[in-house]
């Protein structure tokens, strides 16, 4: 059974004083419970997606209120005076008459307005603008406003509805009178009018300006209002072939440019692959100039020119036929402003005309060009180079003539040959002198071929061991 102890703890209600026994002890310090904090009821509301934190910074308070609906104002900015309502006295509103400035019947009408305001003028009288409609005199209308189909009263009728009516031509056309004059149309009075009008303006003008005329085009109206009529009254099996068409054009658009974006990328990927083959080629003739260099140096001979070789166009796709007298890329600057000189000292245009037969003739001009200034550049270097070996051989062989001629076989010797073989020639021991000493670097075995066969020591050599 719960004593009186339990029901005090379920209740949370201390005991009398003194009751508590030496050996009793807390209830806190049995159950040592800790206070939860209860949450806040208050709700709390997620920064909404897409929204930066700076906004919904602004939006949301320190006191974690819900963002307003609407903008309101806060305690520390501008807020608007609430109505006062007691402190002052009530102003009195009087029913009085009143008459409008702007109409000129002097109509009197009534209406309830403060007994401050009595004897003011209407209010609303400052917003009746009306239409400054030129007059004209009888001698302005004889010298220059004088028109055939239109006639003096006719046109002061017109001019009197303007000044009524305000310019408002839909009025002014009903309210015309055909009966007494020729029947027209809108477009018939309004080119009158402003005709008259631009006319008046430039007599009236100052001398030395040039005032502002406006002129209207009676014809592009009356062809605007047919095209309007005919819009209007299209049956719904034209609307509907017009949506259609309007579908079809726009289909078609799509296409066109699906179309431009495909090739233009094929015209990147045929680009990027030009380059690439243009590198290629210009590795492979950087590689076969090296290769053919070696080779020059190593035997001696000189490379032959051949001129310029022009690409063929075998792409797919249009192409202009003046990209066929392009200059490739493995042709120098330096060829390239030969080619311009020669062809200016020829008196030939650098850009001719690109038919077929011209840019046949123009390349192959140019190819000869080129070839015949490689042919110059090689003699060039051959008369260098010859100059060079003269030079050393007159300073390793003073006072010796070079061979221009040396025999570059060794024959079988015949009877009559036989007496020059076996007598010791001097000059042709000379030859083989002069080769070895001439001759730098390594030489070939077909090169050291024909300086055995050109020594006639090594030819008595080879009989003797036979």
């Amino acid at each position: 059974m719960a004593t009186t102890s339990d029901v005090r703890d379920i209740l949370e209600l201390s005991g009398p004083s003194g009751q508590e026994g030496e050996g009793s002890t807390p209830r806190e310090n049995i159950m040592k419970t800790k206070k939860v904090k209860k949450l806040s009821d208050t709700p709390t509301f997620k920064r909404p997606e897409g929204m930066h934190r700076e906004v919904y910074a602004l939006l949301f308070s320190d006191n974690k209120d819900a963002p307003p609906i609407i903008p309101s104002a806060s305690n520390q900015g501008y807020r608007t005076l609430k109505a006062k309502l007691g402190r002052s006295k009530v102003r009195p509103w009087k029913f009085m008459p009143f008459t409008n400035p702007a109409r000129k019947d002097g109509a009197i009408f009534n209406h309830w307005r403060r007994v401050a305001d009595e004897g003011k003028d209407y209010p609303f009288a400052r917003f009746n603008k009306s239409v400054q409609v030129p007059i004209y005199s009888e001698q302005e209308y004889q010298l220059h406003l004088h028109e055939e189909g239109w006639t003096r009263p006719e046109t002061d009728h017109l001019f009197g509805l303007c000044r009524k009516f305000d310019l408002r031509w839909f009025v002014i056309h009903d309210r015309y009178d055909h009966d007494q004059f020729k029947k027209r149309s809108i477009e018939d009075l309004k080119e009158r009018y402003y005709n008259i009008c631009s006319k008046l303006t430039k007599i009236r003008a100052p001398p030395g300006q040039e005032p502002k005329v406006y002129v209207f085009d009676a014809d592009h109206e009356r062809r605007r209002k047919e095209q309007l009529d005919r819009l209007f009254n299209r049956t719904p099996e034209q609307v509907k072939e017009e949506e259609y068409l309007n579908q079809e054009l726009k289909k078609i658009e799509m296409r066109k440019k699906e179309r431009e974006k495909k090739t233009q990328d094929l015209q990147k990927l045929i680009t990027a692959a030009d380059s690439s083959d243009a590198r290629r080629s210009e590795r492979k003739s950087t590689k076969k100039k090296l290769l053919t260099k070696e080779k020059r140096e190593s035997s001696g001979s000189v490379d032959i020119p051949t001129g310029i070789k022009f690409p063929d166009f075998k792409q797919a796709g249009v192409s202009l036929r003046s990209q066929r007298m392009k200059l490739p890329s493995s042709v120098g600057q330096k060829k390239v402003k030969a080619i311009e000189q020669l062809l200016e000292e020829l008196g030939i245009d650098l850009y001719p005309m690109p038919t077929e037969e011209i840019c046949r003739e123009f390349n192959e001009l140019r190819s000869d060009m080129v070839f015949l200034y490689d042919l110059k550049l090689a003699y060039a270097n051959c008369e260098f180079e010859l100059q060079t070996l003269r030079h050393r051989f007159e300073a390793l062989a003073p006072g010796k003539m070079p061979l221009t001629v040396l025999p570059t076989t060794a024959g079988p010797s015949t009877s009559g040959a036989a007496p020059a073989e076996s007598e010791e020639s001097p000059s042709r021991k000379k030859a083989s002198d002069i080769i070895d000493v001439v001759s730098t670097g390594p030489s070939t075995p077909q090169r050291k071929r024909r300086v055995s066969a050109a020594d006639p020591g090594s030819a008595i050599k080879k009989t003797k061991k036979l």
